[in-house]
């Protein structure tokens, strides 16, 4: 229970009552000077024409209650408070943007294309001769018409001839397993890149056109495989090679010059550059791949 006062001086107690609410609530920004001569101008009407009339002092809960009935003015931002609120606002993400637009794609070259175009049908064809020996070589019941091409490249080259198969030489049949596994891969890159395409923009920067390309894992897949085909091919055709040169060239080295380069080197050397393509143009497309996981993970 607060004090009461009596008339007299009830009037200067109470302004001076209001004075300090007054204060107190304009800084605190919740009363204005026009709600204030509103307020007090009924009330001290009561003070003077009721003696009984009782004023107590202004507590922190009721002027809590008064500030809270009146309508609250929201304060305006300074430019320093808005100016530090832009600072730490986050910088919107950009990795949507980037992996949409720019995003990964891959779209076989034509050169690639036509690689595997010949060369497949080619290396089943070889693969079927020599795990089919003897029955694919001279006199055996597969040999003609198919095979009928290797009894002059038995001739040439050894390695396909009688005389490894009597020497029970692995080497012949180690390679044609490889090649069995190396044209599985090959198929695998082509069915993905031929039945899982969809329009993209494939190319680098400044040079990007649309074309049917694999994205996504599947294409990344698909990428993985025919690259690891490609060097088996190269290390395979370059051991092959070599182990002409450190036997001293023994399957090849009774041919002539002509002879040699026309049916050993051409057709032999051409799965070098095939592959060592295949290697430049996929192994390409994988450090771009690269690069754009990077590039979407930095930002």
């Amino acid at each position: 229970m607060g004090p009461t006062f009596a008339l007299e001086g009830a009037s200067h107690c109470f302004f001076k009552l209001v004075t300090i609410d007054f204060d107190l609530q304009t800084r605190r920004g919740l009363v204005s000077s026009a709600s204030l001569l509103i307020v007090t101008a009924p009330v001290a009407t009561a003070i003077h024409t009721n003696p009984s009339f009782t004023v107590r002092p202004v507590t922190r809960s009721s002027s809590s209650r008064a500030g809270s009935a009146a309508p609250e003015t929201p304060a305006t931002p300074t430019r320093k408070r808005t100016s530090s609120s832009r600072k730490s606002a986050p910088p919107p993400s950009s990795a949507l943007t980037t992996t949409t637009s720019g995003g990964w794609s891959h779209a076989p070259d034509a050169a690639t294309l036509f690689w595997l175009g010949v060369s497949l049908p080619l290396v089943i064809w070889d693969t079927a001769y020599v795990l089919g020996r003897p029955h694919t070589m001279e006199h055996g019941w597969l040999h003609w018409p198919l095979w009928a091409p290797y009894k002059l490249y038995g001739q040439v080259d050894h390695v396909y001839g009688w005389k490894a198969f009597h020497a029970r030489s692995g080497f012949t049949a180690a390679q044609g397993a490889l090649n069995a596994v190396e044209t599985v891969m090959y198929l695998a890159y082509a069915w993905v890149c031929l039945t899982k395409a969809v329009d993209a923009a494939v190319g680098g920067e400044g040079s990007r056109r649309r074309r049917r390309a694999v994205t996504g894992r599947a294409g990344a897949r698909a990428v993985l495989v025919g690259f690891s085909a490609a060097v088996m091919t190269l290390s395979k055709t370059l051991l092959y090679w070599l182990n002409e040169y450190y036997s001293g060239f023994d399957n090849i080295g009774h041919n002539d010059l002509v002879s040699l380069i026309f049916l050993w080197i051409i057709p032999n050397g051409a799965w070098l550059v095939g592959s060592t393509w295949m290697i430049y143009s996929l192994g390409g497309d994988i450090l771009r791949a690269i690069e754009t996981a990077s590039h979407v993970k930095s930002e």
